[in-house]
């Protein structure tokens, strides 16, 4: 750099450019060499200032909108909003501006591969898992167990650019019987409820997961109660009167839940659902899910049944039937779950809210990279 510009790095959120990048050169070099992020976006690294940026969504392109910047690093690029890469391209104008970037491979028709297929001036370079010396074996084999049989294994571990295809749990689907153990109820470490909401050719599905100290995620119970069930659907008072009977079924046989996570689509069934509980008297939260990106989800769920980290008992009928009836949407060219009717799309939604807040702590990280490959509860 020649100071006729700015440094700045970007990941899909400032957040997790801190986390895989930053942290670790701490970890290397001390925080007096790698500084911590301010309230003004900057991190002083070896004495020069860089602005660290999320590119998720498009309120970060004029985050960048207007800089003239010498260097970049781009991480976590396929994950990054489309507008945001466009932007910062228009920014590296300096006759000696440079870009780096990292990703793990996604879709073909991914923006980020067409330009790589272009005829810019780039260098590209592709690896896999194996050409890190690094990578403690261990570690590198517990990841090819997790990712085994599905997309994640074509692309995060032998770098390929490969378009999501069949089932999205294929290792569930494929021996569900595995996965059945029963509830370790006395070394549970908290329950939490998912609910979704149904439209009128669908149903509420309520969804209870036990979590254990060790990352283990075994879904306790689950239901799915349909509209057309009932003579005049469900309105808020059965509603109300369903939930509280799942509730009662699920205290009596597991235990009391810490917190209830709703579709925050739906307020009104929200603050349904919530003054149920109230009126009687049941000590739980009832908040809304946050809703993170499907995808999230879903590569989540496939890591935790990879790593052994994931089962469920008898009482998960409909989420059993959920999870092997899922299928990516052969019409998108995006990794898109198929949502047209013929899977139990709200059951999988209300088992997700229970789980989408571990997605990124560091207690789950160490649960995923270590596996627990035979017990569940230890």
């Amino acid at each position: 750099m020649r100071g006729e510009g700015a440094a700045v790095m970007l990941g899909n959120t400032q957040g997790t450019a801190n986390r895989n990048i930053l942290e670790p050169m701490r970890d290397i070099w001390g925080e007096s060499l790698v500084g911590m992020i301010g309230s003004d976006n900057k991190a002083n690294l070896f004495g020069r200032k860089v602005y660290v940026l999320g590119a998720d969504n498009k309120k970060h392109v004029a985050r960048i909108q207007g800089m003239t910047i010498e260097y970049a690093y781009g991480d976590e690029m396929t994950t990054w909003e489309e507008a945001v890469f466009q932007m910062l391209k228009s920014r590296l104008r300096c006759h000696h501006s440079f870009f780096d970037g990292t990703a793990n491979p996604d879709t073909p028709s991914h923006f980020i591969k067409k330009f790589i297929d272009s005829d810019v001036d780039i260098f590209c370079q592709t690896s896999t898992i194996f050409d890190n010396p690094f990578l403690p074996k261990e570690f590198v084999e517990n990841l090819c167990k997790e990712y085994e049989g599905t997309i994640y294994y074509d692309r995060f571990i032998l770098g390929h650019w490969k378009r999501a295809e069949g089932a999205i749990y294929r290792r569930y689907a494929d021996n569900p019987e595995s996965y059945r153990r029963p509830a370790d109820i006395e070394h549970l470490n908290k329950i939490i409820v998912g609910v979704d909401f149904g439209g009128n050719k669908s149903g509420h599905s309520f969804v209870a997961t036990g979590k254990y100290k060790n990352g283990c995620v075994q879904p306790l119970l689950s239901r799915r109660y349909m509209n057309k069930d009932y003579p005049q659907g469900i309105d808020a008072q059965i509603l109300s009167d369903i939930f509280l009977e799942f509730l009662d079924e699920l205290i009596e046989k597991y235990g009391m839940p810490e917190h209830v996570y709703w579709d925050n689509a739906e307020t009104v069934l929200g603050q349904t659902i919530k003054n149920a509980c109230k009126g009687s008297g049941l000590p739980i939260k009832v908040v809304p899910a946050l809703k993170k990106r499907i995808k999230d989800r879903i590569d989540h769920t496939v890591r935790l049944m990879g790593a052994g980290l994931f089962c469920m008992t008898d009482d998960c009928e409909t989420l059993s039937e959920a999870l092997k009836d899922a299928v990516w949407n052969p019409k998108s060219e995006v990794d898109e779950r198929l949502d047209d009717g013929t899977s139990d799309i709200d059951t999988l939604d209300a088992f997700e809210y229970t789980i989408e807040r571990d997605i990124t702590t560091k207690a789950t990280r160490r649960a995923l990279m270590r596996g627990v490959k035979e017990n569940a509860y230890e």
